[in-house]
């Protein structure tokens, strides 16, 4: 690394957006290009960079920069610089020259203090130097905000995200209650304020602290699934956190919730399944209000689309009949069960394992509403869940957030995030959602919100599958209510039957001993017991084995691994088959992002919601057909380009989406050749092969297990040990989520 200083020359090109800037930067041996990004500079500033020197091949070598730092102009030179460089409007060098040359070492104190002595140089009136004098104020207060929020490690990135919330009560802000910008200021958590509070003096048994540091943990929990914590849980936590015995946390409990942070609430269990539904029950539930709120608003929604209508239930069977005939389709009795209440009722959850016949159900039900003339929108959570069910039914389905037109991010509170909502429903007579499980709280509060009583809600899901990523758990809340119509597919229909991917997954979730002998056409179990023979063994599969046998491309064939670290964790994995599967090319454009490293022809996956990423569907002529916003945690797509000058990694999608991430961007996404169970939820894959050595008892669960089989289209293979396979099944302890939104439905009724 490499610390130079200098006076900014000439902003070559800048992106207001992300701050990304590319300036001439004078020092002792000339100008120097720089690149960074830089979201506060002006011509003429004095800057302390660090930095490595990098050669472009068309332009040279440049500075990237790793930190900045503003410096005050340090002598008549720098005051010179600053004044001429078009910073402030009206003067130019010569005019500067002059300031400088009457006022010298005085010149800044003139302009503030005696502005009006401005106009004793020829060339400037009362008028203009009164305009210099405001300009100058204006730059001085930013500048010296900036430079008093560096002295605290603070980057120029964050210093201006700060600055322009709080102005000039910044300093108030920082050095009474730091743990304000958690809350305000994006990209600043309960961590980086907490440092920056013990740079001010503030002490660790602090009040703002230890409320700061209840309100992080709490939200941390929603980050793990929970809509809710009990006061033991939460105390103990933030305990450990703040490394501080909290005492009296009553007192620090009230003040949150006074202001409208928090919601307590002390209540029962209504009865034994919605116990379950609530994590531990009775005691004082601690929840962050605006998941709270969304659970009460959610459970209000579904009370009112909860309509039942009597229908004529001869002539509904005659038309279901009727349909049967004309289409070939051939319902059994709890597929026709789930039909009829479809068509007499506001809201019908419909669930089942794979091959059970939950597409077949969702084509008899689009055939029956169409038949009485209604409209119909089809939806899913993901990219690749809707195009299956667009596949399956040959009618267009749409990610739920591009069916309710994201156009802001949701997930900020007081943030609606979507264009269609109660002011401006979904035009339907009839809303069929698939891959419910996948469904948090808060995305299943959007759709409810642009739903309007007298629409038909149908929701089909597995409920076995893991929960949503999300917050919440909807689909087993919403069935453990026992307040909707919910049929249970159980029949496993002779095409499937002859799948032992659905015959094995079954016996998972049944907790049955399945035999590894082998002898399956597509589920297979190679005893490994080594990590790095097992990874041999995947290379193995993934480039000579499996392609020809499911007839796809290698890169479609996707490993799944039930952890992040370890020797056969996500990390790991990803590097080694990045290795093998996209290995480095003089021809391939690469870049460093931390500790990860993109090349072109990598598959990556974005890892957190995206509502502001804008993408683009061109044609091979390169005009641009459709495009919109955002990407979200999950989706998956391959590099297609990387642009060194522009610093922008270029990733296509599902349905040929064209996304560009500035450099800045890139720590949302990651590698995925390998990745989580967790996150395969809602995908399918021609094939998918399962690493398997002895992990956490919590995680190796009976549910995740089958959640990655079933992820498989045409093959499974598992490498691993036999003995943590067969414990899997065994263990059917699932991690509860403390969700309260059955209690919240049934007080509705």
């Amino acid at each position: 690394m490499e610390t130079i200083k200098g006076y900014v020359e000439h902003i070559v090109y800048r992106n207001e957006e992300n701050g990304y800037t590319v300036f001439h930067l004078n020092i002792d041996e000339g100008d120097l290009t720089c690149v960074g990004k830089l979201h506060y500079i002006e011509e003429g500033g004095l800057l302390e960079l660090t930095g490595e020197y990098t050669t472009h091949r068309l332009y040279g070598t440049q500075l990237q920069i790793a930190s900045a730092r503003m410096c005050e102009p340090e002598d008549l030179v720098s005051i010179e610089r600053y004044l001429g460089s078009g910073a402030v409007k009206g003067v130019g060098a010569s005019l500067a020259g002059k300031i400088v040359k009457k006022f010298r070492e005085d010149t800044f104190r003139i302009i503030e203090e005696e502005p009006e002595r401005l106009a004793e140089i020829k060339g400037i009136s009362e008028r203009k130097a009164r305009e210099i004098s405001l300009q100058v104020e204006e730059k001085k207060d930013m500048r010296q905000a900036m430079l008093y929020l560096q002295k605290f490690g603070i980057s120029i990135t964050l210093a201006v995200r700060i600055y322009q919330h709080y102005g000039q009560s910044v300093y108030r802000v920082i050095e009474e209650n730091p743990y304000q910008l958690a809350d305000h200021v994006s990209g600043i958590g309960f961590k980086t304020a907490d440092e920056l509070a013990a740079k001010v003096g503030i002490h660790t048994d602090s009040d703002y602290r230890i409320r700061s540091g209840i309100f992080y943990t709490l939200l941390q929990s929603v980050g793990e699934g929970h809509v809710y914590m009990n006061q033991d849980v939460l105390l103990y936590r933030a305990s450990l956190l703040l490394g501080v015995e909290i005492k009296d946390i009553e007192k620090y409990l009230q003040d949150l919730a006074m202001e409208k942070k928090i919601v307590l609430k002390r209540e029962a269990a209504l009865d034994e399944g919605v116990a379950q539904a609530g994590g531990e029950g009775a005691g004082l539930r601690i929840y962050a209000s605006r998941y709270y709120y969304l659970e009460l608003n959610t459970a209000k929604m579904l009370h009112d689309l909860n309509i039942h209508e009597d229908i004529l239930k001869d002539r509904a069977k005659e038309r279901l009949c009727a349909i049967e005939e004309r289409t070939g389709l051939a319902l059994d009795s709890h597929q026709q069960a789930a039909v009829m209440e479809a068509a007499g009722n506001g809201i019908t959850i419909v669930t089942g394992g794979p091959g059970t016949g939950k597409t077949t159900t969702i084509n008899a039900m689009i055939h029956f509403f169409e038949g009485e003339g209604m409209d119909i929108l089809l939806a899913a959570p993901t990219g690749r869940a809707a195009k299956r069910m667009t596949e399956a039914t040959g009618y267009e389905a749409q990610t739920i957030h591009r069916l309710l037109e994201v156009n802001g991010n949701p997930e900020e509170e007081g943030n609606t995030g979507f264009q269609r909502n109660a002011e401006n429903p979904l035009e339907a007579d009839a809303i069929i959602i698939d891959e419910m499980s996948m469904v948090d709280l808060p995305l299943m509060h959007a759709l409810l919100s642009a739903a309007v009583p007298g629409m038909r809600l149908v929701l089909v899901g597995d409920v076995n599958q893991l929960p949503s990523v999300g917050p919440g758990s909807v689909l087993k809340d919403l069935i453990r209510s026992g307040c909707f119509p919910v049929v249970m597919l159980t029949k496993i229909f002779r095409q499937a039957g002859e799948s032992d991917i659905v015959v094995n997954a079954h016996r998972i979730n049944r907790g049955e001993e399945v035999v590894l002998d082998n002898r399956s056409q597509d589920f297979f179990f190679l005893k490994r017991h080594e990590p790095d023979v097992i990874i041999s063994v995947l290379l193995t599969l993934i480039q000579k084995k499996l392609p020809k046998y499911v007839e796809a491309e290698s890169c479609d064939i996707q490993v799944l691994t039930p952890m992040r670290k370890g020797l056969l964790g996500v990390e790991r994995l990803n590097r080694i088959l990045q290795e093998y599967l996209n290995p480095p090319d003089k021809n391939k454009q690469e870049k460093e992002a931390g500790e990860r490293l993109f090349r072109e022809g990598d598959k990556v996956m974005q890892i957190k919601n995206n509502y502001q990423l804008e993408w683009e569907i061109k044609t091979r002529y390169g005009m641009t057909v459709d495009k919109g916003l955002g990407i979200f945690n999950g989706d998956m797509g391959i590099i297609k380009s990387i642009n060194t000058y522009e610093e922008t990694v270029t990733v296509e999608y599902d349905e040929k989406r064209l996304v560009k991430y500035p450099y800045s961007l890139l720590e949302e996404l990651e590698l995925a050749y390998a990745i989580t169970i967790h996150k395969a939820q809602g995908s399918e894959y021609p094939a998918v092969v399962i690493p398997l050595l002895r992990g956490p008892r919590q995680l190796y669960n009976r549910n995740l297990l089958y959640t990655a089989v079933t992820r498989a289209k045409r093959c499974v293979t598992l490498v691993g040990s036999d003995a943590v396979f067969q414990d899997m099944i065994r263990n059917a302890d699932e991690q509860a989520r403390n969700t309260s939104l059955a209690e919240r439905i049934c007080e509705m009724n």
